[in-house]
């Protein structure tokens, strides 16, 4: 019981794992960010080409 005690104090004070967590967050919210952006630009493109072909 004690080394379980030990070993539960141990973990909430290591902030390693708080860090880790902050940026998995970060990177999750900058890929959502350009996949969003590369949605767009897809999208956009494709009318593009859509129109060059037409017009040719």
């Amino acid at each position: 019981m004690l080394a379980q005690l030990k070993t539960w104090l141990a973990i909430r004070t290591d902030r390693r794992g708080v860090t880790a967590l902050e940026y998995a967050l970060i990177a999750a919210l900058i890929a959502v960010a350009i996949v969003g952006a590369l949605r767009t630009l897809g999208t956009d493109l494709n009318s593009t080409f859509t129109t060059i072909a037409s017009n040719l």
